[in-house]
């Protein structure tokens, strides 16, 4: 088997993936508790639009499209949305039938069970489209993107999701007040984000690490002194030619 199964400190679980060498979520902060406090939460805080365009790179387990949906249904003031989701690995979307997924989450199974069958799911204010495929493919033929969120195996395991180039690509397909998150606090990551025209901020979500929070705009957090940290770190921004 490609994947073991792993508890996570919320009580939830994540897979190990054998050919990364990583997990798909934290062990120690929670699988959905990272979906939430990293990505969606701070994503729809600081993004007020009736209507939000989701980049999910990538989709994995799904958590963190399907914890959209719960906190879109319940705690959200958006009128609609629609998530775009690439997936490398179809092998990994074959398995999660038999995954045990969050209570909160298990309303939302059957939009899990519609998108790996027909990779796209519609209801009146919710359009969910699943891609296996590259995302660097995925993304170059996307436009107007509100959110990304940039969830990927870590810089060190898939570095071609993390680089300058990627981070332009990404730039290139968004909307003009975009918001990026990613767990992600690696100085070649901010780096890269940088270099590809993105505002580079910090922020520490209740009840886990730090993330990296990008723009497009000027947010109210704490802005990383990006010249400064050019200046004093030996760490080069992440490129395609390595």
């Amino acid at each position: 088997m490609k994947y073991e199964l792993r508890p996570t400190a919320d009580g939830s679980y994540t897979l190990y993936s054998k050919e990364y060498d990583e997990c798909y979520h934290s062990v120690r902060d929670g699988a959905l508790t990272e979906a939430l406090q990293k990505h969606v939460r701070p994503a729809f805080s600081l993004v007020k639009k009736p209507h939000l365009n989701i980049l999910d790179i990538c989709f994995g387990l799904g958590i963190n499209t399907l914890a959209t949906l719960h906190y879109f249904e319940h705690q959200s003031d958006v009128r609609s949305i629609a998530i775009y989701s690439p997936e490398l690995d179809s092998d990994l979307l074959s398995q999660l039938a038999t995954l045990e997924y969050p209570e909160a989450l298990k309303p939302y199974l059957g939009v899990l069970e519609k998108l790996i069958k027909h990779k796209v799911y519609k209801s009146d204010n919710i359009h969910i489209e699943l891609f296996v495929g590259d995302a660097r493919e995925y993304v170059r033929g996307l436009a107007g993107i509100d959110i990304v969120y940039q969830d990927a195996f870590s810089p060190k395991k898939n570095p071609t999701l993390w680089t300058v180039e990627y981070f332009t690509d990404l730039f290139a397909c968004t909307s003009e007040d975009a918001l990026l998150t990613t767990y992600s606090i690696a100085t070649p990551v901010r780096l890269a984000l940088d270099e590809a025209g993105w505002k580079v901020y910090e922020m520490e979500p209740q009840g886990t690490k730090k993330i990296t929070i990008a723009s497009k705009r000027t947010l109210p957090l704490r802005p990383i002194d990006m010249e400064a940290k050019r200046k004093r770190s030996a760490s080069q921004p992440l490129r395609d030619s390595g």
